[in-house]
């Protein structure tokens, strides 16, 4: 496994629920640090702070979606290379399509569990 447990990971999601969830996912994956932002505009601002090595964004999301945030990155000089991975609860091919273009590094559609993120976050770092 190529991946980095020490790197710190931003998630993002306006769901407290769904980032506790993907925060004891990460736990149990062994990532210890795990950063959380209620939305895309919060996001972006801790995104400026500190250095994260993984962003796992929500796609729906109010006022900014986790699609406006991948745009937003991926306009950014300093954080177009960061990896990102988008969750979502609808696995519209048009969402998956326009995510690819945007630049996302995989997608994952809910529910999932452990060995799933797991393995999508491998594959971002094996690339």
């Amino acid at each position: 496994m190529a991946v980095d447990l020490s790197m710190p990971v931003l998630v993002v999601d306006d769901y407290k629920t769904m980032v506790r969830i993907i925060r004891n996912l990460l736990k149990q994956i062994g990532f210890e640090d795990v950063d959380e932002a209620s939305d895309g505009t919060e996001a972006l601002t801790k995104l400026k702070e500190r250095q994260y090595g993984l962003v796992i964004s929500d796609w729906n999301m109010e006022p900014m979606t986790g699609y406006e945030l991948l745009k937003r990155v991926r306009d950014d000089a300093d954080l177009n290379g960061l990896p990102f991975i988008m969750v979502t609860a609808e696995a519209k091919s048009e969402n998956v399509i326009a995510a690819k273009k945007a630049g996302v590094n995989n997608y994952i559609v809910k529910p999932f569990n452990a060995q799933t993120l797991k393995s999508k976050i491998e594959n971002v770092f094996e690339a």
